[in-house]
């Protein structure tokens, strides 16, 4: 079952145990995938894959992510609370992040690959790497683990 059948599936449980809140991220996460069904379509009838279906995911869970930051920055823990809620129920559909400790081993391998040296080759090791770790972990936490890996 695909990620856009999963979450249609859970549409309707969501309705069936009257759960408003789950209803609403789901509904807005439907909305967002068929957008991007849309947007990808050029003349044939095309359904988004997994990978796609992943990448909006992270960015609705990325936006989340923010307005979490901004809430309790400005001292609106109800706000926060709800944003925590709506990610946890997105984050159920993205597959299992890497861990920093996974993530860091990867980049130390990266940079022995590449033979980067310092701060100059961040966009050399950065380039494949995303690529390399594109729905496996966040990338905020790939360049901050570059960074500190190339001494930044």
């Amino acid at each position: 079952m695909s990620i856009q059948d999963k979450i249609i599936s859970d549409i309707k449980e969501a309705m069936k145990a009257k759960d408003q809140d789950k209803l609403r991220v789901l509904r807005s996460l439907k909305a967002k995938l068929m957008e991007k069904e849309i947007s990808e379509r050029k003349g044939g009838e095309a359904k988004l894959t997994d990978e796609q279906a992943v990448e909006v995911l992270m960015k609705a869970a990325k936006q989340r992510k923010e307005s979490i930051d901004q809430f309790e920055d400005g001292g609106r823990e109800d706000l926060a609370e709800n944003e925590k809620k709506e990610l946890k129920i997105i984050e159920a559909y993205l597959p299992e992040m890497m861990s920093e400790d996974e993530v860091r081993d990867v980049v130390k391998q990266k940079i022995e690959q590449l033979g980067a040296s310092g701060m100059q080759d961040m966009g050399k090791v950065m380039g494949p790497l995303m690529g390399q770790l594109k729905g496996k972990a966040d990338g905020s936490m790939v360049s901050r683990i570059v960074k500190e890996e190339l001494g930044g």
